[in-house]
């Protein structure tokens, strides 16, 4: 069986988690003998072929009015311009076509649809292919991907989005399989009457087997006279918390100290850099790398506003014995559990997180025993093999069912 994984983006374009999970399922199922190749999206125009460790990459040139790998925002009339045609982009379809023909493709695995749209399933649908589709964020119901607007997390779809994703829901019914990455995810989806026909799975995202670093006090620091030291690894955006976060932490009433590690836009760093300047126990300090970053803090914050698809900073900072306070969001309470291996607050009660922050200062034993469960509580996620397991099983199970599945016909294009 040739296995196509199709996606946004992929190596070396990485755009977030899911680029890198997916990177790693590639290259972990390719390594155990799959045939295995992937089609993603690229500035260039036409097909290119690559090679990315081994994997067989195309590339097609995006047709659209830009290639959404930009370090740059365009303008609000440009990025709706760029949904608009992303509703149901025609052109696509034709890369696809020709690829899986090209390779003899047996089944479709497709993760990020921005760029694709969902054109594609007609085009895989068309061939006859089974199809699996991996979710990892709101796209489906969001041109957006995050249903997050003004600080807020949305109910549901506003009449833009509503419009934007018109029969989406209609032509899900291709899909064979359906996998999401957390519980809340995958039930988000199927209750806004997504794959009525597909069978349901959640398999997590595993992170690499981060080997169990040699903390200095590996169950808490023992002075604790000592400043608490907390920290923030990832995306500098308004839809992580950093703004609340900041905050909350300038109104602690105890010596600490926040080091914020990642980037972001340029003109929300700059703002965020402004409302923190006044406090010298903040530090900025760029990009680190996990194994680096955990060793010098004490407690780790996921402070999310909107709500996570899964959470891999959560699961790295407990796999590195460093315990979590986070938001009850998403599917970050799959992960961090109260009292096992983090504290959990809510946005919606804005002093819960300097009150999280407080109550482990004030408790260095709960602090102590939170650490001293926080990797064993993660052993699970760790495990690639789980993970791959997991993929490789679906994929035989669908690909055996192939012709069994694709009884209704794809809804009409939209014009």
């Amino acid at each position: 069986m040739n296995v196509l994984f199709l996606s946004s983006l992929y190596a070396p374009n990485i755009g977030g988690g899911a680029e890198i999970v997916l990177q790693r399922t590639v290259e972990g199922l390719h390594q155990r003998g799959m045939n295995v190749c992937v089609l993603t999206t690229g500035a260039e125009p036409g097909l290119v072929e690559d090679q990315v460790k081994g994997v067989k990459v195309y590339r097609a040139g995006l047709l659209n009015t830009y290639w959404h790998f930009s370090d740059q925002r365009p303008n609000a009339l440009a990025r709706l311009s760029w949904h608009v045609r992303d509703r149901y982009n025609m052109g696509m379809r034709a890369y696809v076509r020709q690829v899986m023909r090209m390779e003899n493709i047996g089944l479709v695995v497709c993760h990020n649809l921005g760029g694709w749209s969902v054109a594609v399933w007609d085009e895989i649908s068309k061939a006859g292919v089974p199809i699996v589709q991996v979710l990892h964020d709101m796209y489906l119901l969001c041109p957006g991907s995050l249903m997050f607007k003004k600080r807020q997390c949305c109910g549901g779809p506003c009449t833009l989005c509503s419009t934007l994703r018109q029969g989406h829901a209609e032509r899900s019914a291709q899909v064979d399989a359906v996998v999401g990455v957390s519980h809340f995810l995958l039930d988000r989806l199927q209750n806004a009457r997504f794959f009525r026909n597909a069978s349901a799975h959640v398999i997590y995202n595993a992170s690499p087997k981060v080997e169990e670093v040699q903390r200095p006090h590996p169950q808490g620091r023992l002075a604790d006279s000592e400043p608490l030291r907390f920290g923030y690894l990832g995306t500098l955006s308004d839809h992580k918390g950093v703004r609340w976060m900041i905050e909350q932490f300038k109104r602690l009433p105890f010596n600490a100290t926040l080091q914020i590690a990642g980037r972001g836009q340029q003109d929300y760093e700059r703002e965020i850099r402004q409302l923190a300047e006044a406090d010298e126990n903040i530090h900025f300090v760029g990009y680190q790398s996990p194994e680096s970053f955990y060793r010098q803090i004490d407690v780790a914050l996921v402070p999310s506003l909107w709500n996570e698809p899964f959470g891999m900073v959560a699961v790295e900072a407990c796999a590195h014995s460093v315990p979590v306070i986070a938001s009850h969001r998403g599917g970050l309470p799959e992960i961090i559990r109260e009292g096992i291996n983090g504290l959990l607050c809510d946005p919606d009660e804005p002093e819960s997180l300097a009150l999280a922050m407080l109550r482990l200062y004030r408790q260095p034993e709960l602090r102590r025993q939170l650490a001293a469960q926080a990797r064993a509580s993660v052993a699970p996620l760790l495990d690639m093999d789980r993970m791959l397991d997991g993929y490789q099983q679906l994929f035989s199970q669908v690909y055996q069912n192939k012709g069994t599945f694709h009884e209704s016909q794809p809804a009409s294009e939209p014009l």
